[in-house]
């Protein structure tokens, strides 16, 4: 279970004096050379794993274990089929997937970058690490429909692959837990943090009168009571990663056919409640929302303005915004427009528009 608190690191983060960072002092596997973290400015350091310290040699059988087919039951699919590396490790343009014996998955395939600062994994948050949520995939039925002893005999079947665990781990030993390790290591190094909006922050862009009109928005709470129309963004997308990645109903359904984080905890308060998602990349990783129904970022926007449903367990901030925050036209087209900045800087000119 996912068990630590909801707080975010503030709009900007915590500035980190160095772009890279040195892992905790200890010992790395013989053989092996320090794979060297580069953090963003205005990133908080992350809290990495100390028995799994992250290496260029496991990084890299991460990577390759992460594009491996011989992870599922029959040889078709590996990781990246559904986290597509080009499309910020999304399923872009796939409201749900299709796993390996072509049964649809029922949860859109979130995007996977700067998963090191997430607090516990899938949309319901069931797995408290990322060495844990790793081999879920390979075993669930829907999806990869392999068994970890099937996994591990097709690796060691590989002379390959036999050499680059024993490099990785500097012994002999292909092991699920391995596996995990690598592929743990990998997802923690794909940081991002260069896009228009971060540009902007070290004063090295600047955004048009449009995208600051949205950015006004996006930080600005809805209270009319106190004269305030902004679309209350930040209060859930907070902090360099945009998300606290806390569990909320951000008023989809009357009656979710999902129950979401409930499936977890088992209490009847996290009913349709799903991980609030970072709104990084959000051009090359749509659809939107838990079980993708929203196309595009204007209906996102929309729903927000004026189509939240109300429900038993809504976000108590949404349900005192029945109606929604009711941005006009051009203010949703300003939302947008800062949303969009918000994209890497290698996925711009990629993806839906």
């Amino acid at each position: 279970m996912c068990l630590r608190g909801c707080k975010g690191f503030g709009l900007f983060g915590v500035a980190v004096s160095a772009l890279v960072l040195a892992q905790s002092n200890g010992g790395i596997p013989p053989g092996t050379t320090r794979y060297n973290l580069v953090i963003p400015p205005g990133f908080p350091a992350p809290k990495l794993p100390e028995d799994n310290q992250l290496t260029n040699e496991g990084v890299a059988l991460g990577m390759r274990l992460f594009n491996e087919k011989k992870l599922s039951g029959n040889g078709t699919q590996a990781c990246s089929s559904c986290h597509h590396p080009s499309d910020s490790f999304s399923d872009e343009g796939n409201a749900l997937s299709t796993g390996s014996t072509g049964i649809k998955g029922t949860r859109n395939a979130p995007a996977l970058f700067n998963l090191i600062y997430q607090r516990c994994y899938f949309w319901d948050g069931r797995s408290p690490s990322l060495r844990e949520q790793a081999l879920v995939p390979i075993q669930n039925p829907d999806e990869m429909n392999q068994t970890l002893g099937g996994a591990i005999a097709n690796l060691k079947a590989d002379p390959t692959y036999v050499a680059q665990f024993a490099k990785a781990f500097g012994s002999q030993g292909i092991t699920a837990n391995r596996i995990a390790m690598a592929l743990e290591q990998y997802e923690i190094s794909n940081i991002n943090g260069n896009s228009k909006y971060d540009r902007v922050q070290q004063g090295l862009a600047s955004f048009t009168k449009q995208e600051q009109r949205g950015l006004t928005l996006f930080l600005t709470p809805y209270n009319p009571k106190k004269d305030q129309f902004g679309a209350d963004c930040a209060r859930c997308h907070s902090g360099a990663t945009f998300s606290d990645f806390c569990f909320r109903n951000n008023g989809l359904d009357a009656h979710p056919s999902d129950p979401g984080r409930e499936d977890v905890t088992g209490s009847a308060d996290d009913y349709g409640k799903f991980k609030t998602p970072s709104l990084r990349n959000l051009t090359v990783s749509g659809p939107y929302m838990h079980d993708g129904r929203f196309s595009t970022l204007e209906e996102v926007v929309e729903h927000y303005s004026s189509g939240i449903v109300p429900s038993g367990t809504l976000d108590p901030m949404l349900a005192k915004e029945p109606d929604g925050v009711q941005l006009s036209a051009t203010d949703q087209a300003a939302l947008v427009a800062f949303l969009k900045t918000l994209v890497e800087a290698k996925y711009v000119g990629s993806g839906s528009p």
